[in-house]
């Protein structure tokens, strides 16, 4: 199979940081595109048209979008209380689409293909979801609810909980390590082998994938900051 040629190695950038400089290429276009549309929503209320949308895809309605379709899945997991942390759901969703995405363009190598960018971002889902839990309910309630329901299973359920949960980062990690690297794997070979026609079937496939991956990671966060809320207003 022959080896494709990546910006990164185009400007000399050794391989450990590759992933590193997709990955920041990735931040900056998310920086970019949330001033560019914070702007345009500004404007709009200026004019007085914040509920008019703009005609054919702009900006301003492709956030409206993604905040709107974050929000509602959330609000739909978590319930009311989910609406001060629909921004933390949305960056991992927009972050990791846009570099499942990347890897479909030539050239450009997907940050999420390298376990240490996907690990990352488990942890720093591993993070939210305890600090969401323990500030919603308090340190002492947010220990006590992995004990379990029953005081003398407490022993045998405490750890058993905890080791659950820490392998949630892991386990988000590999899962979307494994699906991304594999799916642009096979994006590669087909592409090297057809070279015509082919590969657009396993385009559509890829950006299938991508959208998926980036919608599975999202959920398993709002679900595991659901759990961490305790059952308050919840569905």
């Amino acid at each position: 199979m022959t080896h494709p040629i990546f910006w990164h190695e185009v400007l000399n950038i050794p391989e450990p940081f590759g992933r590193t400089f997709y990955a920041t290429l990735v931040m900056t276009i998310l920086i970019a595109f949330a001033v560019v549309a914070n702007r345009r929503l500004v404007a709009a209320k200026a004019s007085g048209a914040a509920l008019i949308p703009d005609e054919g895809l702009s900006v301003r309605n492709l956030a409206e979008l993604l905040v709107g379709g974050i929000s509602g899945l959330a609000h739909g997991v978590i319930g009311p209380r989910a609406k001060p942390i629909v921004g933390v759901f949305g960056t991992f969703f927009a972050f990791i689409l846009i570099s499942n995405a990347m890897g479909l363009v030539p050239g450009f190598a997907p940050p999420t293909s390298n376990f240490n960018i996907t690990f990352a971002l488990g942890v720093s889902s591993f993070l939210a979801f305890n600090y969401i839990g323990i500030r919603d309910q308090g340190l002492g309630s947010y220990l006590a609810h992995f004990a379990g329901p029953i005081w003398w299973l407490a022993i045998l359920m405490f750890p058993l909980e905890l080791i659950g949960v820490f392998v949630r980062p892991v386990s988000l990690g590999l899962r979307l390590f494994g699906n991304m690297t594999g799916d642009h794997l096979v994006l590669e070979i087909f592409t090297d082998l057809t070279k015509l026609v082919i590969p657009v079937i396993f385009y559509f496939f890829g950006t299938l994938v991508s959208v998926l991956q980036a919608f599975v990671f999202t959920l398993l966060t709002i679900i595991y900051v659901s759990l961490s809320m305790g059952h308050g207003d919840h569905h």
